[in-house]
């Protein structure tokens, strides 16, 4: 079975409480929709947090947020098959695994974009106190194009949207108090998923990000909540 759920910044005692309340293998997969925080630091800390997932009765599908490197950037990584496409993965790790950004995959017959990044609020803050930031956080040119290009291959056509961020028109709230306190903000991802979401035809759209748990029938918001893949 597939689950989804958002952001855990590195923070996985909520996953661990479910796999211990549910009889998962290896078999299943849990979508992590950016933010798993496995990625954030190059040193014994992200080395220490993989061993321990490694234990996990689970399998762990990390989409690219803002508050990580990118996989094809970290140490050990290798591309390999998977989930009908390609996805990164340290061998020493096999159930953590890291799709590509504007890749389409099969997770249990339903047909899923995947497209990570976002802009980070607290860009300026993690630079004046020296914590990492990453300049490729969001969406590149060549990873729109590549996702145009894969949607283009399958008519436009797909079962679900597995991001980190939301298209524009679904901001939440939250969203609009940070602009209204002055902070600084980029919403050229979020522009761009709203085009995209408006030529593409989809059953669900899931997205975390916000940090927030909140659904209606076309997008659920996803943090702490862990939901059953539907499309």
């Amino acid at each position: 079975m597939i689950w989804v759920t958002g952001d855990k910044h590195g923070e996985f005692g909520e996953v661990d409480d479910f796999c211990r309340s549910r009889s998962v293998t290896r078999d299943d997969t849990l979508i992590i929709l950016g933010d798993a925080g496995i990625n954030y630091y190059a040193d014994a800390r992200a080395n220490a947090l993989r061993q321990h997932l490694a234990q996990l009765p689970i399998s762990l599908f990390c989409i690219h947020g803002n508050h990580e490197m990118r996989p094809e950037h970290v140490p050990g990584m290798v591309l390999r098959d998977g989930f009908g496409g390609k996805v990164y993965t340290d061998l020493r790790y096999p159930n953590i695994v890291y799709p590509v950004d504007g890749a389409v995959y099969d997770l249990e017959g339903k047909r899923c974009l995947v497209i990570g990044g976002a802009y980070s609020v607290d860009k300026y803050n993690r630079l004046l106190n020296r914590w990492p930031w990453f300049d490729d956080e969001q969406p590149t040119p060549e990873i729109r194009a590549r996702t145009e290009a894969a949607l283009d291959a399958c008519g436009w056509r797909v079962d679900a949207v597995l991001s980190h961020t939301c298209p524009l028109s679904y901001l939440p709230p939250s969203h609009h108090d940070d602009r209204a306190a002055g902070i600084p903000l980029d919403t050229s991802t979020e522009q761009w998923l709203d085009v995209l979401r408006r030529r593409l035809l989809f059953r669900r759209w899931y997205c975390g990000h916000h940090h927030i748990d909140f659904e209606i029938p076309e997008i659920a918001f996803l943090y702490h909540d862990i939901k059953p893949l539907k499309a």
